[in-house]
C-alpha cells in the first residue's frame, strides 16, 4: 500500500511537471513573432484632415522600423465612430491599427450607441494634439470676439459654426462656448476637419471652432478670434485665449492609435515602441511644430490613465449640456 502511494505520488509530480513545462510552452508559443507582414494603419476621417497626415508622415519611418510594408484605409463616418466599431471587432493580432481621437471616443459613447464602448479603445500611443480655437473668414464683418457673441446674443442660431462630427471636440467646443456665452449658435458637423475647412473658407459657415494646425495652414484667409487654450499659442502671439476674454474654456483634441481589445502585450509594446522612436526625434517634433502641431509622447499605460482622467471630466461636462 505504502509503494503503491509512493509511486502514484510520483506519477503525479511527473504529470504537473509536465503540465507545467506544457504550459509554459504553450504560453510560448501564443507569444509568436510580430510583424511577419503587412499592417493595415485605419485613418477614420476624410483624406487631407489631421489624422490622415499624419498617419502619412508616420508611414515610410514605420515600415522601416517595423520592416513591414504599411497600408493606410480609410473607414469615414459617424465622426470617427464606424471606423472606432470596426477596430473593437478587428482580429486582435496588431495586423489592423486604428488613429483615435480624445475626447471623441469619450464623448460619443456617453451621448448615443455608436456600437463601441470607450473601454474597448485599446491605446498604444498618443503622438500629438491640437488646440481649438475659432475663427471667422479674414473678410468677415466680425472683428473681435465681442462682434460675434453681440451679434449671436441678438440673432439666435443665425451664427453657424462649422466642427469636425458629432460629439467630437469640436462639437463639445461649440456647446460650451454657447453655455459660457449665452449664445445659441447652428452646429454644422462634417465628416472630418478638410471638409470642414474647405465648406468654411468657402463661406457656407460663419465661423468654425479650427485645430490649430489647419488655423496655422490658413492663417492668411482667416482671422482667429480667440484660442481655448491656458496660455497665447505659440503660432499666434497676438491673438488672445478665451480665458483673456472673460471665457474659462480649454479645448483640444489628442490624436494616437489603437488596436483591438485583447491584442497580445507582446505586439502592443512593439507598436508603442516604433510610435516612440518616431515620436521623440528632434526633427520630426519639430516639423510638427512648424505645422501648428502640439508633440505629444504618451505610451500605452500613461495613455490609458490619461482617457480613464478625461472620461470623468466629459462625463461631468456632457452631464450638463443639452444633446443635439
Amino acid at each position: 500500500m505504502k509503494r503503491y502511494q509512493v509511486v502514484t505520488g510520483v506519477a503525479l509530480l511527473g504529470l504537473f511537471v509536465l503540465g507545467a513545462a506544457w504550459g509554459s510552452r504553450s504560453a510560448w508559443s501564443q507569444e509568436k513573432p510580430y510583424p511577419t507582414r503587412q499592417i493595415t494603419y485605419m485613418v477614420c476621417f476624410d483624406p487631407g484632415g489631421q489624422s490622415d497626415r499624419e498617419a502619412r508622415r508616420q508611414q515610410p519611418l514605420l515600415e522601416k522600423i517595423l520592416g513591414q510594408k504599411v497600408i493606410i484605409d480609410y473607414k469615414v463616418g459617424g465622426g470617427g465612430a464606424l471606423g472606432w466599431r470596426e477596430i473593437t471587432k478587428a482580429k486582435a493580432d496588431g495586423y489592423t491599427v486604428a488613429g483615435f481621437n480624445i475626447p471623441h471616443v469619450i464623448l460619443q459613447p456617453l451621448q448615443q450607441d455608436v456600437g463601441y464602448k470607450m473601454e474597448q479603445i485599446n491605446p498604444v500611443f498618443i503622438f500629438h494634439s491640437t488646440p481649438l480655437a475659432i475663427a471667422v473668414l479674414e473678410n468677415s464683418p466680425y472683428k473681435t470676439l465681442q462682434d460675434l457673441i453681440d451679434f449671436a446674443k441678438k440673432n439666435p442660431g443665425a451664427v453657424s459654426v462649422g466642427g469636425s462630427g458629432s460629439f467630437t471636440g469640436y462639437h463639445m467646443a461649440t456647446l460650451r462656448f454657447e453655455k459660457l456665452t449665452g449664445t445659441k449658435l447652428t452646429y454644422v458637423p462634417y465628416t472630418g476637419a478638410a471638409p470642414q475647412m474647405t465648406s468654411f473658407l468657402g463661406g457656407h459657415v460663419t465661423a468654425v471652432f479650427g485645430a490649430s494646425d489647419d488655423l496655422t495652414r490658413f492663417r492668411d484667409k482667416l482671422r482667429v478670434l480667440g484660442f481655448a487654450t491656458d496660455k497665447r499659442f505659440p503660432g499666434f502671439k497676438d491673438v488672445k485665449t478665451l480665458k483673456e476674454q472673460g471665457i474659462d474654456m480649454v479645448e483640444e483634441v489628442f490624436r494616437g492609435v489603437a488596436v483591438p481589445p485583447n491584442t497580445p502585450p507582446n505586439v502592443i509594446k512593439t507598436l508603442e515602441a516604433a510610435f516612440m522612436n518616431i515620436a521623440t526625434r528632434p526633427e520630426f517634433q519639430e516639423e510638427q511644430r512648424k505645422g501648428g502641431f502640439v508633440p505629444q509622447a504618451m505610451g500605452h499605460e500613461e495613455t490609458k490613465a490619461y482617457m480613464k482622467k478625461m472620461t470623468a471630466i466629459y462625463t461631468e461636462l456632457a452631464a450638463g449640456l443639452k444633446k443635439k
